[in-house]
């Protein structure tokens, strides 16, 4: 009779210790997981803001490019899709176009001498230049958040309660595809 209280003590012991870890494991998943949505939200902020300086931007060069209409035009698309993306990979896709016609727009902008002694074009041009460092800094911090959650569901025995409770492995933020060249200056 002993024996078997001894033996379901230890059994219920046994049982509460492996609760408390899954319970503690699962906790720890979701604190990642609210991590990585802060992270995301840091990185839409970020990108909103870039959203809400472009007209700015666009309108100040309008009169002095009319000849480089494509690329503003391109860039008003592409600032459409972003406004419209619903999901972080739709969002992500968007912006990395969007950089990338910026970086066009730039490269045309230095060839206006009067657009780039323009006191608003130059406010303008600062406040996008401090958004592209915010963006990148949010970026990081973003992919280092997904990249801890990642890992964090991948490992053993982490990985059994994520799988139960559908955890799944999240995006990083990644460079458009063709990013790692720079544009052309034509003349």
């Amino acid at each position: 009779m002993k024996g078997c209280l001894l033996a379901g003590g230890v059994l219920v012991l046994l049982a509460v210790i492996v609760g408390l870890a899954a319970m503690g494991m699962y906790n720890g998943v979701v604190d990642k997981d609210e991590a990585c949505k802060k992270a995301w939200g840091n990185v839409e902020s970020v990108l909103q803001r870039r959203f809400d300086l472009i007209p700015n931007l666009v309108n100040t060069v309008k009169g002095y490019a009319e000849h480089e209409k494509g690329i503003l035009e391109e860039i008003t698309r592409l600032r459409s899709q972003w406004g419209e993306a619903k999901t972080p990979s739709a969002k992500i896709e968007a912006a990395s176009g969007l950089e990338g016609a910026l970086s066009r727009l730039m490269v045309v902008m230095e060839n206006y001498p009067d657009l780039k002694a323009n006191q608003n074009f130059i406010a303008l041009q600062d406040e996008l230049a401090g958004t592209e460092n915010r963006i990148n800094v949010e970026r990081q911090r973003y992919n280092e958040s997904v990249q801890d959650y990642n890992v964090t569901i991948r490992q053993f025995p982490t990985a059994i309660v994520a799988g139960l409770r559908g955890f799944v492995p999240r995006a990083p933020f990644e460079a458009a595809q063709g990013a790692e060249t720079a544009p052309t200056v034509q003349f």
